[in-house]
């Protein structure tokens, strides 16, 4: 698992390196990734999370939600392709962008070291979709900053172990503080959760651009459910 997070955020930011990738073709991944998300909220987490009976476990969904909103005002929406070139990064790297990433990947990673639940495989697949568009925009940005490739590839590295640095954290806490246990991991899911619903709707909102019919992106996004469905 920590090896499949690490790798797809490495193989896909380092492919910048090597191939064009378009603005369209980043807007298509981030579409597939978004409607799987979205739909692996609905299907998998979702009814999992309230079958778990905890109380109050909504108030946790909206605070990931809206903790989700306030993390954007840092990492300047590149969860969802948000790529602002920064032409003073040569002499000032953009860290609040890097520190809002890495929360909002830390977090994502917290719930992933719960391995017994039975929505484990959809939310870890979900995560590597997830990453690899953010690890594409994220080494885009980068280097259109002038960043020089040691330097980008040095950051790269450092986004690709955040999140498994998360589960690793999540089940020290889980295993040698908190008294109940799945009652922490509920919550830590249900923020979760909210942080996707927020990612996966702001990403489907924006797939019509101008309000106008795009069928490759919706045949896209018909896929990314569909895939989700699939692995009911």
């Amino acid at each position: 698992m920590y090896i499949l997070l690490f790798l797809s955020v490495i193989i896909s930011g380092t492919s910048v390196l090597f191939i064009n990738i378009s603005s369209k073709n980043l807007k298509l991944l981030l579409s597939f990734s978004g409607a799987y998300l979205f739909a692996i909220c609905a299907l998998h987490l979702i009814p999992e999370i309230y079958l778990s009976g905890s109380p109050n476990i909504g108030i946790y969904i909206l605070i990931g939600f809206f903790a989700q909103i306030l993390l954007e005002f840092f990492s300047e929406g590149i969860e969802h392709g948000h790529i602002h070139i920064h032409s003073h990064a040569g002499h000032a790297f953009p860290y609040a962008m890097m520190i809002g990433l890495s929360i909002h990947s830390f977090l994502e990673g917290m719930p992933l070291a719960n391995l017994g639940t039975g929505s484990h495989n959809s939310l870890l697949t979900g995560i590597v979709m997830h990453n690899i568009p953010i690890a594409i925009a994220l080494m885009t940005m980068l280097l259109k900053s002038h960043i020089n490739k040691q330097k980008a590839i040095m950051w790269l590295v450092v986004f690709a172990l955040i999140t498994p640095m998360g589960t690793l954290t999540s089940y020290a806490i889980g295993e040698n503080i908190i008294g109940n246990f799945s009652s922490y991991f509920d919550r830590i899911m249900a923020v979760v959760i909210g942080i996707f619903l927020h990612i996966s709707t702001t990403i489907l909102f924006e797939s019509s651009e101008n309000h106008r019919f795009n069928l490759i992106k919706f045949i896209v996004i018909l896929l990314g459910a569909g895939i989700a469905i699939a692995s009911l």
